[in-house]
C-alpha cells in the first residue's frame, strides 16, 4: 500500500518527514534547523535551580514498517525516518529521554497516519497501530508512554468507537488528527460523531499540521517556473517551512466561528507549535472576527482560546515565542512538547529549565498541566 497524490495523501514525506527526508536525499536541513532552538540558553542559574523539573511531553511521534510504507517518498527515505528513529520505541528512545530527563512520553503517529485510508482497511489499519502500542512500548516500558488515538476519520462512526474503546479499554489520553481529512476539516458536521464522542469522554483532540489538499497545494505552495523549485521545495514550504502552521490556525479559526465549540462546549483541543502563529496574529484575530461573530457565537471569540485550546511548545525552544504565548494565554494552558525524534528531547528539556519564569508556572508547563488534563501523575 503507497501513499498517493489524492487527498492529502500524496506521496510526499508525512508530516516534518519533508525536512527530515530532504536531508536523507542531499537537500542539507536538520531536525535542529526545524527546532529554531533559541541560541540564549537563558540564566545558569535558574537552570541549575530547575534540574529536578520532571517532564511530560505531549508531541512526541513515532511510525512502523507499515506506516512508513504509507507515508514515505521511497526507500532511501524510510531508511533515513528509520536510521533517525521514528520506528525504535525501545532502548533507544527511552535512552534519550533518560538523558533529558522527560518521564513520559504522549506517543502520536507520524502524519498524516491513516486517516484518509477509507473504509474497512482504514479502521482496521488505525486498530492495530493502536494495539502495537499497547502491546509493546506501553507493555514493556510502564509509565514512560502514554497515547492518543489513531482514528479512522473516513469513517466517523467507527473512529468514534475506536476512540472510546482506547480510552475505556487500553487508557489512552484522546486522540491526535493531521490536518484535512479528504478535504474535509472537523469543523464539517461529518466529523460530530467523533467529537461528540471526545466531549462525552472528557479527552481532548489534538490537531496536529497536515499538508493541504491537492489544489491548494498547486495554487499555493508551487510555481512553473522550474529554475527557482529545488528537489522537495516546494512540499516543504507547504509543510514545516511555513504551510503546516498556518493550516493548524485556520482549522483552530474555523472551528470558532463555525460553532463547533457552542455545540460542544467542554470539547478541549490541543495544538502544537507554541501555538502555530497564533500569539502573533492574536490580536488582530481576536479583534476583526469579534464582531462580524458576534451575534452568531454565544462567547465572544477569543474566550474560547481561552476556554477550549490547550498550547505546546513542540519543536519552538524560543524564550521570546513563549513569553509572547503567555502573554495572551494563561500559564496553565501550556504544556511541555519536543517533537521528537524531529527535535532533540535534552535540546528541549535543557532549553526550559533555563527559561525565566517563576517555579510554580515552569512546573505547570513542564508536568503539572498535563497531569491535570489527562489525569495522569508522574
Amino acid at each position: 500500500m503507497k501513499a498517493t497524490r489524492e487527498s492529502g495523501q500524496r506521496r510526499v514525506l508525512g508530516r516534518r518527514g519533508f525536512v527530515t527526508g530532504a536531508a536523507a536525499l542531499g537537500a542539507g536541513l536538520s531536525a535542529t534547523v526545524l527546532a529554531s532552538c533559541s541560541g540564549d540558553q537563558g540564566d545558569s542559574d535558574i537552570s541549575r535551580r530547575d534540574q529536578d523539573l520532571r517532564f511530560i511531553g505531549t508531541e512526541e511521534t513515532f511510525s512502523t514498517p507499515e506506516l512508513l510504507a504509507l507515508n514515505s517518498i521511497n526507500e532511501d527515505h524510510v531508511a533515513f525516518l528509520e536510521e533517525m528513529g521514528l520506528s525504535d520505541l525501545g532502548e533507544r528512545r527511552v535512552g534519550d529521554m533518560d538523558q533529558g530527563g522527560l518521564d513520559v512520553q504522549i506517543l502520536s503517529a507520524h502524519t498524516p497516519s491513516v486517516q484518509n485510508v477509507p473504509g474497512r482497511e482504514g479502521i482496521d489499519f488505525a486498530r492495530r497501530l493502536n494495539r502495537q502500542l499497547v502491546d509493546g512500548p506501553m507493555a514493556r516500558y510502564p509509565g514512560r508512554f502514554q497515547a492518543f488515538a489513531t482514528l479512522p476519520l473516513r469513517s466517523p462512526e467507527a473512529a468514534a468507537d475506536e476512540l472510546e474503546r482506547t480510552v475505556r479499554e487500553d487508557g489512552f489520553l484522546g486522540a491526535l488528527t493531521n490536518g484535512h481529512i479528504a478535504t474535509k476539516y472537523l469543523d464539517h458536521p461529518t466529523f460530530e460523531p467523533v467529537l461528540a464522542r471526545a466531549e462525552a469522554l472528557g479527552v481532548p483532540i489534538y490537531l496536529h499540521p497536515g499538508y493541504p489538499a491537492d489544489d491548494i497545494f498547486q495554487i499555493y505552495y508551487s510555481t512553473t517556473r522550474s529554475e527557482y523549485t529545488q528537489e522537495y521545495q516546494d512540499y516543504i514550504f507547504s509543510g514545516s517551512g511555513y504551510g503546516w502552521h498556518q493550516e493548524v490556525l485556520v482549522q483552530c479559526i474555523r472551528m470558532i466561528a463555525y460553532g463547533v465549540f457552542d455545540r460542544f462546549p467542554n470539547l478541549q483541543i490541543i495544538i502544537g507549535h507554541m501555538g502555530e502563529g497564533l500569539p502573533f496574529y492574536y490580536e488582530r484575530i481576536a479583534g476583526d472576527m469579534g464582531a462580524p461573530t458576534e451575534n452568531s457565537l454565544e462567547r465572544p471569540f477569543e474566550q474560547y482560546f481561552q476556554d477550549n485550546f490547550w498550547f505546546t511548545t513542540s519543536a519552538f525552544f524560543q524564550d521570546e515565542l513563549l513569553h509572547l504565548l503567555l502573554k495572551y494565554v494563561s500559564v496553565d494552558r501550556v504544556m511541555f512538547g519536543t517533537d521528537y525524534p524531529f527535535a532533540g528531547i535534552k535540546e528541549g528539556t535543557d532549553w526550559f529549565r533555563a527559561v525565566d519564569l517563576p517555579r510554580e508556572d515552569k512546573e505547570k508547563i513542564a508536568f503539572r498541566n498535563a497531569e491535570e488534563l489527562f489525569g495522569i501523575t508522574v
